[in-house]
């Protein structure tokens, strides 16, 4: 899914380094009213903190949701407004909806940050449009897909991924989207149940990139 080629470029972050017992849980395309709740009350009940890479117009159809995650205390990124393939978009294009989705997190975040975090959507990146966010912008990618996403694929295959690859570190993506939650939302109950069973903390991003 990734080229080989992004392992290679700086300002590219795909875990931390770390030897203490710590995953870093986030989630993609939300919010969304059918599903980020739920995450929420999850990770509260687990006492776990996590990472929302959330989609510009998502926010300013849900404010209330966003301002949920922002106040529950999770690390909030940039998404892109649109969910836009960085391959497919011209350089101008992308950036502008990039800094779309950043004036929509300015706006309806309560403590009015900027989020310096950011994840292309889909993993994909023109060069040209690497070069200008490197400069502004802590590009986060993963060292585990879940691939909730995928339809032909069980809840249980997307824990397994989990628990087979984890380690001291690991970024580890899921989807609260609707596409995603029959799957995400088992595998991410199991994620922490296993997870804290071992000694594992859940933290957001914000101290560690």
């Amino acid at each position: 899914m990734v080229s080989f080629i992004y392992k290679m470029l700086p300002s590219i972050k795909w875990r931390i380094s770390c030897d203490d017992r710590i995953l870093f849980l986030t989630f993609d395309d939300g919010p969304v009213p059918e599903v980020t709740p739920l995450v929420l009350d999850m990770l509260a009940a687990n006492k776990a903190k996590g990472t929302f890479f959330c989609i510009g117009d998502n926010m300013k159809k849900y404010p209330e949701i966003f301002s949920r995650i922002n106040n529950e205390g999770h690390a909030i990124g940039n998404h892109t407004f649109n969910h836009l393939n960085g391959w497919h978009t011209s350089k101008e294009a992308y950036l502008k909806n990039v800094e779309e989705c950043e004036s929509a997190i300015k706006s309806f975040s309560q403590v009015h940050f900027t989020s310096s975090l950011f994840r292309p959507p889909y993993g994909k990146l023109k060069f040209s449009q690497y070069a200008v966010l490197k400069k502004r912008n802590k590009i986060v990618m993963w060292d585990i897909l879940t691939r909730d996403w995928e339809e032909n694929r069980t809840p249980e295959s997307c824990f397994t991924r989990v628990k087979t690859k984890a380690k001291p570190g690991s970024i580890i993506v899921f989807h609260d989207s609707i596409k995603a939650k029959s799957r995400m939302i088992p595998a991410l109950e199991a994620t922490l149940l296993h997870f804290n069973k071992l000694g594992y903390r859940f933290e957001s991003l914000y101290k560690y990139v």
